[in-house]
């Protein structure tokens, strides 16, 4: 583990310097942990950081978490399961101002700027959901998570009274029964509220019992059966996309970027070949059996049975004539993974 070679060479330098450098105990420094399902922000970009760097470096396109490493630095996608305060015990709205709810340290207050393009995962009201949170380091503490109150306003930082009174879920100790991308997990099942639609927030909060520690998570969803689109579009979701060019010529690449025992991560890119530019689509292909789709980023992606529709979203709306947009998404699978087929754009067929 990075931290403790870290310790350990520090504990090295303080021995051949005669002990000037005063190393921390490493057991509060690997109380770490981070909501991966629906994924929190900082997750969230930290996917879409390794999609889009090279040599092993974090390279946001997405474009808000591209502005919050312009705010803040890298170090909060390196370090996403750390988003914590180490003195909270249980005090969260005394000590957390309005405002500061998304990431309450200097180090993650980037992560509180209020944005369009925050990536999202699209989740149904009123449906049973298994929350999986990265387990870096186990403790005992208790989960709470909220959501957004209908009609909280997306455009301002999030605050203590733009959250439902008391949380829809709440789990003590559960177990770690899973294993991602990242290491073993903490998984639970719980069930979303009810009548919620659109855009919103899910927040949690991991106090442990064994420590004031605290760790805060906000993770964007959007509410819906559909495609997810962006609540402030007066359209009904339900329709169809409306054609802007007779002919769609496309082209679609799809690459397995990491896979482990009962899960992966992909990357699309959609080519529109065409004249004419596209300025709204919808990509829908087949997810061979076993194999379902968790949560994207730089698009909005849902699956009905065997069947996924994805959606342009912020900018990657529209595509132009000759371009190319991409986006990820991270899936649980069943035995070996295989790729999917019959990839369509606007319902046309592409090679």
């Amino acid at each position: 583990m990075k931290i403790m070679r870290r310790v350990a060479l520090l504990g090295l330098l303080a021995a051949l310097t005669g002990g000037l450098v005063v190393v921390s105990p490493a057991r509060e420094a690997l109380a770490h942990g981070g909501m991966t399902y629906p994924a929190t922000r900082t997750y969230a970009c930290y996917l879409d950081g390794k999609q889009g760097g090279q040599g092993g470096d974090l390279a946001p396109t997405n474009p808000a978490c591209a502005a919050a490493v312009a705010a803040g630095g890298k170090t909060p996608l390196w370090n996403w399961f750390g988003n914590l305060l180490s003195d909270a015990g249980g005090r969260h709205r005394e000590i957390i101002p309005d405002g500061k709810l998304c990431g309450p340290s200097p180090t993650f207050d980037a992560y509180n700027a209020p944005h369009p393009d925050w990536p999202t995962t699209t989740v149904q009201a009123g449906a049973a959901i298994t929350f999986r949170y990265n387990a870096w380091a186990a403790h005992p503490g208790t989960w709470y998570q909220y959501v957004t109150k209908d009609g909280w306003d997306p455009d301002q930082p999030l605050g203590w009274d733009d959250l439902e009174p008391v949380p829809f879920d709440q789990v003590t100790n559960p177990p770690i029964d899973g294993s991602g991308p990242e290491g073993a997990e903490y998984t639970w099942n719980a069930r979303l509220p009810s009548g919620k639609s659109g855009r919103h927030i899910i927040y949690s909060i991991w106090q442990r019992s064994d420590s004031p520690e605290a760790f805060y998570n906000c993770s964007d969803v959007v509410f819906g059966p559909g495609n997810g689109e962006d609540p402030g579009d007066p359209g009904d979701p339900g329709d169809p996309v409306d054609p802007v060019d007779p002919v769609v010529d496309c082209e679609v690449g799809y690459s397995v970027q990491s896979e482990w025992n009962n899960g992966y991560v992909a990357q699309v890119a959609v080519t529109n070949r065409g004249a004419a530019a596209l300025p709204n689509w919808t990509l829908t292909f087949g997810n061979p059996e076993g194999q379902r789709v968790t949560n994207a980023w730089n698009a909005a992606v849902s699956q009905e049975g065997g069947t996924v529709t994805v959606t342009g979203s912020g900018h990657t709306t529209g595509i132009p004539a000759g371009g190319t947009v991409s986006f990820g998404f991270q899936g649980t699978l069943d035995g070996a993974h295989v790729a999917p087929s019959g990839f369509r754009l606007n319902g046309t067929d592409c090679d």
